[in-house]
Formats: structure tokens, sequence, C-alpha cells
């Protein structure tokens, strides 16, 4: 049984489909960091695919640090689900996020001067600046200042 599924049916080109299972099981919890992931020849019997669809597969996945191989031993997830997704997709989801973040602080009255350094004293475990500064660049679209 295959670990994941190909829909031959799709029109989403085989080796994407693939590439996107293998990522969201990962993102998923199925396959974990130094989980063994099935040797190219078998998966490829497993989905009725090409060989060659899966090793290519695999090399993209192992240039994105998914996966590593290990020569005579085999491929293994080194990937943790935060990233497994691709880079794109990351990167979208970060500017999402801050997009989220950015607009709730603004609402809330902080300034992103105020926000960066919350931000950058709370990740050093420091207590956060003094009261009352005046940090009134906007949040969404930050002003140069003179």
């Amino acid at each position: 049984m295959a670990i994941v599924r190909i829909d031959q049916r799709d029109a989403t080109p085989i080796y994407a489909q693939l590439e996107r299972a293998l990522r969201a099981a990962i993102a998923a919890g199925q396959l974990r960091q130094g989980d063994q992931l099935p040797t190219v020849r078998q998966l490829a019997v497993d989905l009725a695919v090409n060989a060659n669809t899966v090793a290519r597969v695999y090399a993209e996945l192992e240039r994105d640090g998914v996966i590593e191989t290990r020569r005579g031993v085999g491929s293994f997830v080194s990937a943790t689900p935060a990233r497994a997704h691709p880079p794109r997709e990351r990167a979208r989801r970060l500017r999402a996020f801050v997009t989220r973040v950015l607009a709730d602080a603004e609402a809330a009255g902080f300034a992103a001067d105020e926000l960066v350094d919350g931000i950058r004293e709370h990740g050093q475990g420091g207590s956060f600046g003094e009261e009352g500064r005046d940090r009134r660049a906007p949040l969404l679209h930050r002003s140069s200042r003179s």
C-alpha cells in the first residue's frame, strides 16, 4: 500500500500531485522526521507511475531539504511539518500572517516600531519597553521618517 495516492484522472501532472501529497503527509504528521520513505522503484510500483517521475520528485524534495537520501540506505524525511511546505507557499503564508498581525496591532493602537520591538524583546526573553514612547509609524504602510 502506497503512503500517498495519485489521481490518474486529475489534469495536474503526476509529479506535482506526488510532490504535493508527500509534502502534505509530512505537514499533517503522517510522515515524521526520520521516517524512511519507500524506494523509488517501490513507490513507482505502488502508484503505477514511472520510476523517473518518483526519482524527480525525490530529487526536488531533497533539494528543498524535505528529505535526505543516504546512499545504500534509503530516503528519509528530514523536514518538520512546518518546513514541509514549498518555499513559495511558506512565503505566502508568512505574508498573510504578518498582514493579520499588523492589522490587529493597528486596531489595538500599537505602532509598527512598538510591535517589532515587542517581538524582539519577547524572543530574547526580556521585558517590554518603556511606556509612552511615541512611535506613530503606520503598521500596514510604513512611512519614511525625517
